[in-house]
């Protein structure tokens, strides 16, 4: 059981291991794709730009913004072309109102060409601002190029020359985030939490597996103790119900399965007991009446009688041995033909009425024509026949067995009610086993303990049910079997 633990402690590990290479393996390919801030972007652009000033630009190329000419236009670019070389940077000159493009020092806008983008006031952060002038009105966003490409910008000093606003505008190509770059960006903030974490996380997961593994391995092992128990011969084994539903499971079946085996192990007890004596009981008589013959005492007649009588009684117990056996392993051969069970309940009734007369008990026989069963009819007649005979025997004298038929349930119901010793409530559940008596006292008229075990089986071969019922000693008891009737019913073989 050591070796579950330690698989369900190892599994536990696995699984961890591998859930968190999926999450950092997930952040590796989070990193990877996605964007790089703009910000340093921005901040760059905006160093480079804050000592630029559209205004001088124009003035210096003697750009005329009222009524401007082809060579205004001319002048203005090569200005504009000989900032951007300086400042390795993409200048454009845009009308931020229409959004419209004049210039383009890389010349893939065309003049007076509209562009898709967003643009928002940049407050440039004090850390730049410190070297240059104040009072700067400053923009920044992004825009998509005819190539589809995009690009950050920031603009700075706007003019507004009648209804409309110009900005000079520096831009880049938005950039992309190698996993070298997030590893370098992140790595020195995020790196320390990570393996805080993880090694907290790690911590409560082994102390997870290491409960999770023993409340799994715990009632596995009382199973498995008390099975080893079982196997010596301690049969008074029961395991407490704990752990997972599954575990739980086990735990059900072995206790369900330990008292059976415990009950089994009282009755081949009872039986070894019953068999040794009723076995030595005629062998010692038929032993004692041979040689009395031989030593010529007594009467020889009833010596032989009496070993008759006795050598009867072991035929009838190897008899009664054999056909539960057969009976068991589904062996007995069963002639079934369509059977009256009123009809044949009456007929052994006449039969043991006899008995019942001589004994002094009253047999109320109260049964009527019933709808037909298939069945063995000398099987039948012997379960009857063990049922009302077991009553007569078991009823004292003035007592009364009652005997009845009725239809119920998709099939026929036979009862056999006495007032006579009845059983105890401790008893019935042991009242079907093999060799097993209510009445333990030994004599001549007892009997070998398998007749009712029998009556079970046969039942349960027709398809049906037989159940007992008693209020206690003294109280008699209520004996009731149920068989199917093809003409009310499915007939259902006993699997």
């Amino acid at each position: 059981m050591q070796g579950l633990r330690v698989r369900l402690f190892v599994s536990y590990l696995l699984l961890l291991a591998i859930m968190l290479g999926v999450i950092g393996g997930a952040l590796v390919l989070i990193l990877n794709t996605r964007d790089a801030p703009p910000e340093p972007t921005y901040q760059q652009l905006a160093t480079i730009a804050l000592n630029v000033r559209l205004r001088d630009i124009l003035n210096a190329a003697g750009f005329n913004l009222i009524f401007p000419s082809q060579r205004d236009f001319e002048s203005l670019t090569d200005a504009l072309s000989q900032l951007a070389d300086e400042r390795q940077v993409r200048i454009l000159l845009a009308n931020t109102d229409d959004q419209t493009i004049l210039y383009d020092s890389e010349g893939i806008f065309r003049t007076n060409e509209h562009f898709e983008g967003q643009s928002e006031r940049y407050i440039i952060p004090a850390t730049i601002m410190r070297n240059a002038f104040a009072g700067i009105d400053s923009i920044r966003g992004w825009f998509r190029d005819p190539d589809n490409d995009e690009w950050l910008f920031v603009g700075i000093e706007s003019l507004r020359q009648r209804q409309n606003t110009y900005a000079l505008l520096f831009a880049d190509p938005r950039p992309t985030q190698s996993l070298q770059d997030a590893l370098s960006q992140f790595g020195t903030e995020l790196f320390p939490l990570l393996v805080q974490a993880a090694v907290i996380g790690l911590g409560v997961a082994i102390l997870l597996a290491v409960l999770i593994a023993r409340s799994i391995a715990r009632p596995l092992q009382t199973v498995a103790k008390a099975a080893a128990e079982v196997a010596d011969g301690h049969y008074n084994q029961s395991v407490p119900i704990s752990g997972p539903e599954e575990v739980q499971a086990v735990a059900q079946a072995f206790n369900s399965m330990s008292d059976k085996v415990r009950l089994e192990q009282r009755s081949q007890q009872d039986f070894l007991a019953n068999v040794s004596h009723d076995l030595k009981t005629p062998l010692t008589s038929i032993q004692g009446y041979s040689q009395a013959i031989i030593d010529g005492i007594g009467s020889p007649v009833q010596a032989a009688q009496i070993i008759r009588e006795e050598s009867e009684r072991l035929n009838r117990m190897v008899v009664e041995l054999t056909d539960l056996a057969r009976l068991q392993a589904g062996r007995l051969s069963m002639h079934t033909t369509a059977i009256d069970l009123g009809q044949l309940t009456t007929g052994v009734a006449q039969r043991l009425a006899i008995v019942a007369r001589e004994k002094g008990v009253e047999l109320d026989v109260n049964v009527q024509s019933m709808p037909e069963i298939a069945g063995d009819g000398d099987r039948l007649v012997q379960v009857v026949t063990n049922l009302i005979s077991n009553a007569i025997k078991y009823t004292p004298m003035g007592g009364k067995v009652t005997v009845r038929t009725q239809v119920r349930r998709g099939g026929v119901e036979l009862i056999v009610e006495d007032t006579g010793q009845g059983i105890a409530e401790a008893e019935l559940p042991r009242i079907f086993e093999r060799f097993y008596q209510v009445d333990k006292a030994r004599g001549p008229q007892r009997g070998t303990g398998l007749g009712l075990a029998i009556v079970q089986e046969i039942v349960q071969a027709h398809g049906g049910t037989i159940t007992v019922a008693s209020a206690g000693e003294g109280r008699g008891s209520t004996f009731t079997i149920w068989l199917p009737s093809p003409d009310l019913s499915t007939m259902v073989r006993r699997r």
